[in-house]
């Protein structure tokens, strides 16, 4: 009998792709949690194995005979801010783990945030304390789940900047702004400063999750897999913009941290907490792992891969 899947958040940019890449890699059934089935731009006519189901999380309550059933378990839905984030990113997706039964489901993916860890992936207090509504509620549901009746088939994976998008599936936001970023360019080469990054595609995320889904074996429960490609420094960002621009970078101020401080200052410039805490931080780095991990292959590695598609 073909193993079940649950997805959650199966009309977001990520959940696309995973679609995707399970009808193509694999012979599962899929259960389709979407608020809206319009949202999905995949042809599923032909596809018996798949099934739709329109309902919000808000209501996952509803489907707990048939959670019950599922092998495996993707959750993506994520609520941005306001209550709806806490109700959502926490309280829902609890009550959705919750509602697995231990004797049949054989592993759970728990879609965070890198932005709750620290370089050593460690969960930073700060998250919760000062985080924003939806860093804030993705911080108290890990903490939780790592300790609930599930942690032992727990894998917690933690999307760096997500990037992805095409005519048939929705864009990431970081790719709807991909090209209004790129006007910028030509005044940020003027400026640099010190800070770096990892970024990763929407399609290497599936590549990992279906992977996850697949192999034998996977890493230790509770796992925490942050994904990434390599570590982009700012200055190799904006190198890199600019050779796509054919822009020529000549002498460069720096911004430093006082300098920044001081302009915020003078300005009276409203800036939050979490901004704040972000600002000093400036490092956003981890023990990243990528396709290449698990003996794939990346589809988009490198910025250049993502810019070529700007054209």
């Amino acid at each position: 009998m073909p193993k079940k899947v649950f997805i959650t958040g199966a009309s977001g940019c990520v959940g696309h792709y995973l679609i995707e890449m399970l009808l193509e890699k694999t012979d599962y059934d899929l259960y389709l949690l979407v608020r809206d089935r319009r949202k999905l731009q995949i042809d599923l006519s032909d596809r018996p194995n798949v099934h739709v189901i329109e309902d919000s999380m808000q209501n996952i309550g509803n489907h707990k005979d048939l959670l019950r059933t599922m092998e495996f378990v993707v959750s993506t839905a994520a609520g941005w801010g306001g209550q709806e984030a806490f109700v959502v990113n926490r309280d829902k997706t609890l009550e959705l783990f919750s509602l697995l039964d231990p004797q049949v489901c054989e592993r759970a993916i728990y879609f965070s945030t890198a932005s709750i860890l620290d370089s050593h992936n460690q969960i930073i207090p700060e998250a919760g304390e000062i985080g924003t509504d939806y860093i804030a509620s993705k911080h108290a549901c890990l903490e939780t789940l790592e300790n609930s009746s599930i942690r032992d088939r727990l894998i917690t994976v933690f999307p760096t900047l997500v990037f992805g998008g095409a005519k048939d599936k929705p864009y990431s936001h970081l790719s709807k702004g991909l090209k209004d970023i790129l006007k910028y360019v030509p005044y940020a080469r003027f400026f640099k400063t010190d800070g770096s990054f990892h970024f990763v595609h929407a399609i290497d995320i599936a590549q990992v999750v279906t992977h996850l889904l697949t192999a034998p074996s996977v890493p230790r429960s509770p796992a925490r897999l942050v994904l990434g490609m390599q570590r982009l420094t700012v200055q190799e960002l904006i190198v890199q913009m600019c050779e796509f621009l054919n822009l020529k970078i000549g002498w460069q101020f720096e911004l430093t941290p006082f300098l920044v401080k001081a302009i915020i200052k003078l300005f009276h410039i409203e800036v939050a907490a979490w901004d704040r805490f972000c600002m000093a931080q400036r490092h956003f780095t981890y023990d990243v792992v990528s396709p290449e991990t698990f003996g794939l292959v990346s589809k988009y590695p490198r910025l250049a891969n993502l810019l070529a598609e700007t054209k």
